[in-house]
């Protein structure tokens, strides 16, 4: 797998691209504005094809370029379905800008698997800072890109419309046991390792709720 990443906009959204070596087949995650000229230059620079627009959850700050971006490269979008309506009817609480609504062509469903060239990531259902929230698994690439689910030192926001703090207990307790030396691509801030996370993961799992 070949990969590139860039901070976006007013709240530091990481924007991943990612394509196969083979295919020149490429998916982008999380495409917040404003990732539509980068994505296009990078695109093009490489000889990579856009096939798909991955949102790991409906709020604005993640999705807010899928629309341009979809509308550029013909690629379609996905969500999971318990997050479908925020992108079809954005609520964008805070955004200084307007958000365009997008319509997702593809769902992202638990267990679900995700192909381009020769990369397959599986899909995690994680809810807890939405009800659709979803990570992604590269098990050949020791990858996991975890939205707004687990940071480096900590977890998504609980109360926004949506949030649950018993979600995400078992969201983080599910991610506690993937392999210690996988690597977390966060929705925003820097990469970590789940074995680095471990420790406070422990605490959330052996007490069933988040760290005070």
């Amino acid at each position: 797998m070949e990969r590139i990443s860039r901070v976006v906009g007013p709240l530091a959204t990481n924007v991943h691209v990612l394509a196969d070596g083979r295919s020149r087949e490429a998916i982008a995650i999380d495409t917040a504005i404003p990732s539509l000229a980068w994505i296009s230059d990078e695109l093009a620079a490489r000889g990579w094809t856009l096939k798909l627009i991955i949102s790991t959850h409906g709020h604005w700050d993640h999705f807010g370029d899928n629309a341009a971006v979809a509308a550029a490269t013909d690629a379609d979008i996905a969500v999971h379905p318990l997050d479908r309506e925020a992108l079809v009817h954005p609520a964008p609480l805070w955004a200084p800008f307007e958000i365009p609504p997008s319509v997702p062509a593809m769902e992202l469903a638990e267990g679900g698997e995700i192909r381009f060239g020769e990369v397959r990531l599986r899909v995690l259902h994680t809810p807890g800072h939405t009800p659709g929230s979803v990570s992604l698994q590269s098990v050949d690439d020791g990858l996991l890109f975890s939205g707004d689910t687990l940071f480096a030192g900590g977890w998504g926001r609980i109360d926004l419309p949506g949030g649950s703090a018993e979600a995400m207990v078992a969201s983080l307790v599910r991610l506690s046991e993937l392999e210690a030396p996988m690597s977390v691509l966060p929705g925003h801030g820097p990469e970590t390792t789940i074995g680095r996370e471990l420790p406070w993961l422990e605490l959330v799992r052996a007490s069933g709720r988040l760290p005070a």
